[in-house]
């Protein structure tokens, strides 16, 4: 018999079956080749590989860039933060802020607390509040919670640190943005305020900020004092412009910061 002829159709009952196709010889049914499973990028066509791979290197870039800018922004001094110190911040703030205290030369090692009182207005007559722990009541919002708020974590903690980044420790601005930040602490306070139904017009508020060092653990013999300490901020004036939307206090009182 002639190898190179194909093999006769086989019978069964009179029924003529299809032959096998020949070794190396694509039959009818035989799946056509395609992109193989998991072969990933290779088992695309040429113009999908070029899509992908520009794509990949895109993201690697900006993954290497924002890294680059984060490094520089937290390390230390040095000549290229000296030159392009405004540019890391520029990319940095407010989105990507850093603020390390892990590997700090002098980690935290005290508790902050921002209080707040008020002089108000009502039918029998001007009262002074008591203090309000504010942080405190950010702290009570988040404990247990599985999706703590991002307001009750950071807005106070953060609106004083940048009072006190940008104050001296007589309370006077040392630069363009202390005035910024006394308007923010001021309008952050009344919100706060507002919601606890002093059933008046509150016309000023006073800040201040307690300090407490953490303890030192059982097993150490060193001797912490953890009495607070307090800094408190002058008595300031309630402007229109402090008032959240909302507040149903009215017309405030317009006046210039004062000092008790």
């Amino acid at each position: 018999m002639d190898a190179s002829l194909p093999p006769a159709p086989a019978q069964v009952d009179g029924a003529t079956l299809p032959s096998a196709p020949a070794p190396g010889v694509r039959g009818p049914d035989t799946p056509s080749a395609g992109p193989r499973e998991g072969a990933g990028i290779a088992g695309l066509s040429l113009p999908y590989q070029v899509v992908a791979a520009l794509a990949l290197s895109v993201f690697g870039l900006l993954a290497c860039g924002q890294l680059a800018m984060v490094f520089l922004h937290v390390a230390p001094s040095n000549t290229l933060t000296k030159q392009h110190g405004e540019a890391f911040d520029d990319w940095i703030y407010p989105e990507f802020e850093q603020n390390w205290k892990l590997f700090a030369p002098n980690p935290l090692q005290q508790n902050v607390a921002v209080e707040a009182r008020a002089d108000v207005e009502g039918a029998d007559g001007r009262r002074t509040t008591r203090w309000v722990n504010l942080s405190r009541e950010d702290g009570e919002a988040i404990r247990g919670s599985l999706l703590p708020s991002h307001v009750h974590q950071n807005e106070l903690r953060r609106a004083w640190d940048f009072y006190t980044g940008s104050h001296t420790e007589e309370n006077r601005p040392n630069g363009l943005r202390g005035e910024l930040s006394e308007r923010y602490m001021r309008r952050i306070v009344m919100l706060r305020l507002s919601q606890q139904g002093y059933g008046g017009s509150i016309e000023r508020i006073q800040i201040r900020s307690a300090v407490t060092a953490v303890g030192a653990p059982a097993w150490s013999d060193e001797k912490i004092s953890t009495e607070p300490v307090y800094r408190a901020l002058p008595w300031w004036n309630v402007t229109d412009d402090d008032l959240p939307e909302g507040s149903g206090q009215g017309q405030a009182s317009v006046g210039t910061e004062g000092a008790e």
